[in-house]
């Protein structure tokens, strides 16, 4: 099989993407697109944002996994998601004929990272935002960066960034790279400098246990160059360990007094978060930030520290954070009427799900917090995390458990127990309800929805279209309320 790394063959310019609506592999397409090249793609779910994104980019996307669409499409090399495996027929046609396959990393190296400094942020939570954050703080000091994470900036209305300045900020993912390499993406992004929000066990289809998750994040921080660094949380006890293994400079930032970097208080204020932050040479600074929760101030801080290292005015680092809207998917409004909110979240991990709860909590703080849950990601759908999440929706009123696509198809000793959960939780005080693979879900929330009340649906996924189809159906509830109270 050819590789990027071959010397053998001239880089082509027409690249077909196997995976395209992947959110890496999409952002990775339109980057090529915006540098000239000609790219098309394959895949079997696309869904908003990236569906829309890539039709807006004119990227076609044909229907996967089909030999021929290779056939017809001719292209001159294949760029090879992790979700495809060495059986897919196009993968297995691509070798027929001859054609170079890359992994994204390897394109990503070969097209971008030339001449550039790589900024990669790393952590099971955490790593979309700080470094769509980063990325924003960069560009608002005219640092001119190229950016690519795992997510949408919502004042670029995209995930990715093409500057001629001198850093590559980059999402790094522990997830595998692709079947012809098995090992995390984040180990193929050179980085000069790593930021590592946290460590927990995740990706059960690909780690063994939280040990296994461990060395892939070591290997990371061996990679950092002495004249480099690592900015970790200080206070997570994966990333501490990390620091033995670093030759570079290792920054750390978090709540207790052996950080550099220190959160020192926080609350909520007229719908923004304000908190303080002492520098390691003991300055304090006043941050306020549209980006809600703790979670989300520590996130804050390692943008900070390392806007710091690359020598950014604090001034111009704290007008930037307080002109960041956030992410697409991250604690998004996508509804606003009559005192309802809806608020769209990619929280799946049982962290993320407690995190994102409280942060939303403490930005509505006297309001009915509804929320629904779809596990749909590989480690979700099992039973690894069966404690964690019955203990994960303290705070909200009202719980949707929404069984994914799929979900019976995994043997049911090691699927998560969806009817013990909701019961877990309701022992716990709060009201739940499961919705079985199939059932809708729109048609109880509104018998449940009140005016001031908060619905937060959370979901690595698209949950079946619910987020559009509740966004379309409170008006007309709205409107039959007001028609009835009249008459």
């Amino acid at each position: 099989m050819k590789s990027a790394t071959s010397t053998h063959f001239s880089w082509p310019t027409r690249l077909y993407f196997m995976g395209i609506s992947g959110i890496a592999m999409g952002t990775l397409a339109a980057m090529l697109k915006d540098e000239g090249y000609e790219v098309l793609g394959s895949d079997t779910q696309v869904y908003p944002p990236m569906s829309t994104f890539l039709a807006h980019k004119g990227i076609a996307v044909l229907s996967g996994w089909n030999p021929e669409n290779l056939d017809q499409t001719r292209p001159q090399a294949a760029v090879v998601g992790n979700v495809i495996r060495k059986d897919n027929p196009e993968a297995q046609r691509a070798l027929q004929l001859g054609l170079p396959l890359w992994s994204m990393p390897q394109a990503l190296d070969h097209f971008f990272f030339p001449g550039r400094k790589n900024l990669v942020v790393c952590g099971t939570h955490g790593k979309t935002t700080t470094s769509g954050l980063l990325g924003w703080i960069l560009e608002q000091a005219d640092l001119d960066p190229t950016v690519f994470v795992g997510g949408f900036v919502r004042a670029w209305h995209r995930s990715y960034r093409i500057g001629r300045g001198p850093f590559m900020v980059l999402e790094g993912d522990e997830y595998d790279t692709a079947f012809f390499d098995k090992h995390a993406k984040f180990l193929r992004y050179k980085p000069w400098l790593a930021v590592v929000t946290s460590i927990e066990f995740d990706h059960a289809d690909i780690y063994c246990d939280l040990e296994h998750v461990m060395e892939a994040f070591r290997a990371l921080s061996r990679l950092i160059p002495q004249d480099g660094y690592l900015v970790i949380h200080g206070d997570d006890p994966g990333c501490a360990e990390l620091a033995a293994s670093c030759t570079g400079t290792v920054v750390t930032y978090g709540t207790s007094p052996q950080c550099q970097w220190r959160l020192v208080d926080f609350a909520p204020q007229n719908g923004a978060a304000v908190f303080t932050v002492l520098s390691p040479d003991g300055a304090p600074y006043r941050v306020t930030s549209a980006l809600p929760g703790h979670h989300n101030a520590l996130n804050t801080i390692a943008a900070m520290a390392v806007c710091r290292l690359l020598n950014v005015p604090m001034e111009r680092t704290l007008t930037a954070i307080g002109r960041f809207s956030g992410m697409k998917r991250r604690q998004e409004v996508i509804y606003q009427a009559n005192g309802i909110v809806v608020l769209d979240d990619f929280a799946h991990h049982p962290t993320a799900v407690r995190e994102t709860i409280q942060a939303v909590r403490t930005f509505y703080p006297h309001r009915r917090l509804l929320a629904v849950f779809e596990p749909r990601t590989n480690s979700s759908r099992r039973r690894f995390f069966q404690n964690e999440y019955a203990h994960a929706f303290h705070g909200a009123f009202w719980v949707g458990i929404k069984e994914p696509k799929g979900f019976h198809t995994i043997a049911v000793e090691e699927r998560l127990n969806t009817e013990q959960l909701v019961k877990d939780i309701q022992e716990g005080g709060t009201a739940a309800r499961l919705f079985v693979e199939g059932e809708p879900v729109v048609p109880s929330l509104l018998e449940h929805i009140r005016p001031k009340d908060v619905v937060l649906l959370m979901s690595n996924g698209s949950m079946d279209g619910l987020p559009m189809e509740l966004c379309q159906a409170l008006p007309a509830q709205e409107k039959a309320v007001l028609i009835q109270e009249r008459d």
